[in-house]
């Protein structure tokens, strides 16, 4: 029965395609669903089987479980453009607003000290899909881009056709833990990653690459490692370690660092990332407390440090020096080189508290929130239009009810508040004297709603 239930299990998540999130940033708000019912603190609680995910050393106080959830993922994001006296401004949604999120965590003790197990999780970014032909052909689009649409409308970054991009991240992290003492654990995974990734409607930006002027349009699109290239994959692997310290009977601590994921380049879009293509995953670092107030009531609370600015693909700025200098398109090379424009991504700071209650001995109730910065800036707005991810606040609630004493089922909803970020476009920095690009806004609210069956073999 239980290599039944575990193979069933896999064959669910690697099946279902691993969507990307866009919450802390592109990290999910928590991993498991009993951590997303509580904000995503995770850090210092052992309530599953996703220490791969958040915290190792917490997966040998769990027992021998399996876990397997699936979360339906909504986020809502709109982009517009005003106050442009080029002929430019528009407004349009993303159509992909539905998305499956698998879950999937099983682990073995190995004697009373030491256990193994697996977690399989997902990051990612925002997987955005907007229709095209907001901007006029006639418009200044024509002239930043005149063999783009080729006389039909353009879309909202002056490209052809639908604008946008998905970004699917999984991760398998096999973990073993072990017990120091009888109050103390650490633990390790490695973290064995895939990502894929596409994008569309970015020919508007095609003189930007080493292939701009003074070449021309035809030689571009012969080298076209931009935009529209279909699906590309590349593999790589990190490390996660962790602790846990029951530092009293009610009071439980742990602490997290997780590596940079090194990943293998995206060839088919060397042109669209610094690196010639690399898009590493960042460290993190977390800390976490649990305090156990009275027997039914634990309060727990994370912080969460995401190092976005130590990978060049998305921290690099999206403007250079070369902006708006003459001649109008001074900008061939900015984009693919180790030191050209990226998304402008800032580190981000995350607070995560969550409450979880003992109702009766069938029943768990759950709250939380979930705070983190806004890793995207004002001045890298324009670039950003094809991945908005900026909500910043999360509530959270969930439960868990025993269906027998070795099987449980757990539901979390997860609402993100809207929240936007407007400034001047950079495409008036490319326009002729006087022209002006307007003002452009991006926004973003999401919910969620998961569910998630958890099985013990003790």
């Amino acid at each position: 029965m239980k290599r039944k239930l575990l193979s069933s299990a896999l064959f669910a998540v690697f099946v279902i395609p691993s969507v990307a999130l866009a919450t802390d940033g592109y990290f999910a708000h928590g991993y498991g669903m009993k951590a997303k019912g509580m904000g995503g603190t995770a850090t210092a609680m052992a309530v599953d089987a996703f220490g791969g995910a958040n915290n190792p050393a917490s997966m040998v106080w769990v027992g021998d479980r399996l876990d397997i959830g699936l979360d339906l993922f909504s986020p809502k994001r709109d982009i517009s453009r005003s106050g442009s006296n080029a002929g430019i401004d528009g407004a349009v949604s993303s159509d992909s607003n539905l998305f499956l999120v698998p879950e999937f965590g099983y682990n073995k003790m190995l004697g009373w000290d030491m256990s193994a197990g697996v977690s399989v999780y997902g990051n990612g970014g925002m997987n955005t899909n907007f229709n095209g032909g907001q901007i006029g052909a006639a418009s200044a689009c024509a002239n930043f881009n005149p063999q783009g649409a080729a006389g039909a409308p353009y879309n909202m970054l002056c490209g052809s056709g639908r604008l946008g991009q998905n970004l699917e991240q999984l991760v398998v992290a096999p973990t073993f833990a072990m017990k120091v003492n009888k109050d103390h654990s650490f633990g390790a995974s490695v973290l064995l990653a895939y990502q894929k990734f596409k994008a569309e409607g970015l020919d508007g930006f095609w003189q930007f690459t080493q292939f701009g002027p003074p070449g021309t349009a035809a030689n571009w699109a012969a080298n076209n490692n931009l935009t529209n290239r279909g699906n590309d994959t590349s593999f790589g692997y990190g490390l996660r370690l962790g602790w846990m310290g029951r530092i009293s009977d009610t009071v439980t601590l742990g602490a997290t660092y997780t590596t940079k994921t090194k990943m293998g380049k995206f060839d088919k879009y060397k042109d669209l990332f610094p690196g010639q293509g690399y898009f590493d995953m960042p460290a993190s670092l977390n800390l976490g407390i649990a305090v156990k107030t009275t027997p039914a009531l634990t309060l727990a609370a994370d912080f969460e440090r995401i190092d976005y600015s130590g990978i060049k693909s998305i921290a690099n700025s999206s403007r250079t020096g070369a902006d708006g200098v003459p001649p109008t398109f001074g900008v061939t090379g900015t984009l693919g080189c180790d030191s050209c424009r990226g998304f402008g991504w800032s580190s981000v700071n995350v607070i995560k508290l969550g409450a979880e209650y003992q109702y009766n001995p069938k029943l768990i109730l759950r709250a939380g929130y979930n705070h983190t910065d806004n890793p995207i800036q004002g001045r890298d707005v324009t670039f950003n239009i094809i991945a908005p991810g900026v909500v910043k606040d999360h509530l959270t609630l969930g439960f868990t009810y025993n269906l027998s004493k070795d099987s449980e089922l757990t539901m979390a909803y997860m609402h993100a508040f809207k929240n936007s970020v407007e400034a001047s476009s950079l495409f008036t920095s490319f326009f002729p004297p006087g022209g002006t690009a307007g003002t452009e806004k991006i926004q973003m609210y999401e919910n969620s709603l998961g569910i998630a069956y958890g099985v013990k073999f003790n």
